[in-house]
C-alpha cells in the first residue's frame, strides 16, 4: 500500500514509522519552512515533497495539483493528514482523487466548532449555548438570553488559539466590528465556569475499541491567555465520573460519524449544576503530549495504533491494543531558565522529562490514582518556586 501523509508542521513520526514497519510505501508532503530545520524520521519515508508555504498555509489549489501530479506516477490508496490544521485540505484531496477516507462533509464536524456543536445538538447531547457570529437578529437575541459572559471563538483553530473571552455586548460588538468579513469564521459561546476533561480514543469502522479519560488541573484557556502551570492526569478507571466521560465520548463520536482513527474530545463539569458538557472534539492525537502520557502509563502509541487502523482500512484485520492499567500525570510550565536544570526531582515515578528551550515538564507513572494526584501537586508548587515564567521570553516587555 502507498499511504500519502500530510504534514504542515511536524508531528507525527510514530505514525510513519508504524506505516514503515507495515511494508508500506510512505510519501510525506510538508511544508518548505521545514526543509532544514526538522527531524523527519527519513528511515521511514520513501519521497519526501515540500510545498510553498507561509506561516505553515498552503494554496488549496497548488497543494490539488502537486498532488495530483504525483498521482500520476504513484497509485495514493490513504490520504493521511497529522496534523488537525491538515483535515480540511486533505478531505479536499480526497474527494478530488476519490481515495477511501474522511470526506469533507464529515471533517467539518471535527474541525469545524459551529459545525460540531449544530451537529451535537442534533445527536442529542448537551451542549453550552452558542449562536454563529453571522446574523445580527441571532446574535441580539442570544445576547438577550445567555447572560454575560461569553468567549468568541475561531472556528476552525485548534484548541484554545485565538478564543476571546467577552464581559459586555459593547464589547462585543467592537471586536466583530474589527473582525469584518471574517466575523463569520466565528461563533458566540455562552461562557461555563467548569472542570474540563478529556478522553482520547480509537476507533475502528465506527466503533471506539479504545478510550480513556483523563481531566486538566486548571482549564486550558486559563493557562493559554492568562499563563499559568499545564497539567493533567488520567482518571480512577470504573469510577463514575470515568464511566460518564466515556460513555459521552462513545456518543459523540458516534452522532459525528467518525468511521476510523483517533480521537481528542473534550468536555465540562459545570460549577453550578455539576453536569457534563460536549465541548468540541476532533480526528487527531491529541497535543500537548498527551500521547506520551498515555503511552507511559497504558502502553497504547495513539500514532502508531492510528496508522494500523488507518491501514487495515476496515477490509483487513485490526487488533485493539491490551492496555496496561497503571496512572499517568502530564506537567508542562514556561520556564524562566534557558535550559532548566531538573536533576533535583528525583522520584522514581518520573518516566520522562521535556527537553525544550525556556520549558519545563514531567510526566509520572504509577499503578496508584492518589499518588499521582499528589506528584502533580507537590511538582505545581515546587516548579512555580523553581522554573515558572508566566510568558515566553520572547513575549516579554522590554522595558
Amino acid at each position: 500500500m502507498t499511504i500519502l501523509c500530510i504534514a504542515s508542521y511536524e508531528k507525527g513520526h510514530d505514525f510513519l514509522r508504524q506505516c514503515k514497519r507495515q511494508g508500506c510505501t510512505v510519501i510525506l508532503v510538508t511544508s518548505e519552512s521545514l526543509r532544514y530545520n526538522s527531524q523527519w524520521p527519513r528511515e521511514s519515508i520513501d519521497e519526501i515533497f515540500y510545498m510553498p508555504d507561509k506561516d505553515q498555509k498552503w494554496d488549496v489549489l497548488q497543494t490539488i495539483h502537486s498532488i495530483s501530479y504525483l498521482a500520476r506516477t504513484r497509485n495514493i490508496e490513504r490520504l493521511v493528514p497529522l496534523d488537525d490544521l491538515d483535515l480540511e485540505i486533505a478531505a479536499t484531496l480526497r474527494e478530488h482523487l476519490r481515495i477511501p477516507g474522511m470526506g469533507e462533509t464529515t471533517t467539518r464536524y471535527f474541525r469545524d466548532k459551529l459545525s460540531m456543536r449544530m451537529k451535537a445538538q442534533d445527536a442529542g447531547l448537551s451542549i453550552p449555548d452558542f449562536v454563529s457570529a453571522v446574523n445580527n437578529d441571532k446574535i441580539l437575541e442570544f445576547l438577550e438570553h445567555v447572560p454575560a459572559p461569553w468567549v468568541l471563538k475561531p472556528r476552525s483553530m485548534a484548541g484554545a488559539i485565538g478564543i476571546k473571552k467577552i464581559h459586555s455586548a459593547e464589547e462585543l460588538w467592537r471586536i466583530l466590528a474589527e473582525l469584518g468579513d471574517q466575523r463569520s469564521f466565528y461563533l458566540l459561546e455562552r461562557f461555563v465556569p467548569g472542570d474540563i476533561f478529556h478522553v482520547d480514543s480509537i476507533v475502528q469502522e465506527r466503533i471506539v475499541v479504545f478510550a480513556t479519560a483523563s481531566g486538566y488541573g486548571r482549564p486550558p484557556l486559563e493557562v493559554a491567555h492568562g499563563g499559568g502551570i499545564f497539567t493533567t492526569k488520567m482518571l480512577e478507571r470504573g469510577s463514575p465520573l470515568e464511566q460518564g466521560l466515556v460513555e459521552l465520548n462513545r456518543r459523540v463520536l458516534e452522532g459525528l460519524g467518525l468511521l476510523r482513527g483517533v480521537s481528542h474530545t473534550e468536555f465540562i463539569r459545570a460549577h453550578e449544576d455539576g453536569k457534563l458538557y460536549f465541548l468540541e472534539t476532533s480526528a487527531r492525537v491529541g497535543g500537548a503530549h498527551i500521547a506520551d502520557l498515555l503511552e507511559a502509563a497504558t502502553g497504547v502509541n495513539m500514532w502508531a495504533e492510528w496508522a494500523k487502523v488507518e491501514i487495515a482500512g476496515g477490509k483487513a484485520p485490526y487488533e485493539p491494543p491490551i492496555a496496561r492499567n497503571d496512572y499517568g500525570g502530564l506537567l508542562i510550565s514556561l520556564a524562566r531558565q534557558e535550559y532548566p536544570d531538573t536533576l533535583a526531582y528525583t522520584d522514581p515515578e518520573i518516566v520522562w522529562r521535556m527537553h525544550r528551550e525556556h520549558h519545563v515538564g514531567f510526566i509520572v507513572k504509577s499503578p496508584d490514582p492518589a499518588r499521582i494526584q499528589a506528584l502533580l501537586d507537590a511538582y505545581t508548587e515546587r516548579v512555580r518556586k523553581d522554573f515558572h515564567a508566566s510568558m515566553a521570553p520572547q513575549d516579554r516587555p522590554s522595558h
